[in-house]
């Protein structure tokens, strides 16, 4: 998650040109390894309506993992999924069949993530959606944060860290500076 050094994972009106404005390409990089190192990336309905039709289409190297990993949406209103128009399975590209072929969860989110927990495979890697990724934090069952912090002061904003019920300590495990100022760092729970 990219995050403000004041905390915030998008300003005040929902802008994130901050992240593109300090981000670098080895920043970039980093962002794109760890998303590649996932067996599912989930998200909520808004951030999954969003990207749903961009990146079957798009280029660039966050393209390739964003539409080959398999995907799972956490919702709370019914959604049923994204319509790939009248092509069969068959006739889909593998980028819009991977998106397509998402997981819906539209029940209780901690038993959805308990659920997936269960399976094997790679590690979760939850996406976008500051709404969604505070309502993880609140179930309690991240088990590693992954935060890009950026050299911008917002001053307001969405933050993601809001509204804990106890203190979340954490465990610091990798620190990695990029060249325009850019600290990623790697907590465990």
């Amino acid at each position: 998650m990219s995050i403000s050094f004041d905390g915030f994972v998008s300003a005040a009106d929902g802008g994130k040109d901050w992240v593109f404005k300090t981000g670098d390409e080895e920043s970039a990089a980093w962002s794109v390894e760890k998303i590649r190192q996932a067996g599912l990336i989930i998200m909520g309905r808004k951030t999954f309506e969003t990207l749903a039709p961009y990146w079957p289409t798009a280029t660039g190297p966050f393209a390739a993992p964003m539409n080959e990993i398999p995907k799972a949406v956490f919702t709370q209103n019914g959604f049923k999924g994204i319509d790939p128009g009248h092509a069969t399975n068959a006739e889909q590209s593998p980028a819009v069949a991977s998106w397509a072929g998402a997981r819906i969860f539209d029940g209780d989110l901690a038993e959805g993530i308990k659920a997936l927990k269960t399976e094997s495979g790679k590690p979760i890697v939850a996406i976008g959606g500051g709404g969604f990724i505070q309502n993880l934090i609140a179930t309690g069952l991240v088990d590693e944060y992954q935060l890009a912090i950026h050299p911008v002061v917002l001053g307001a904003g969405l933050p993601i860290f809001t509204g804990l019920k106890i203190p979340l300590y954490l465990k610091l495990d990798e620190v990695k500076v990029f060249p325009k100022g850019v600290i990623a760092q790697t907590y465990r729970a």
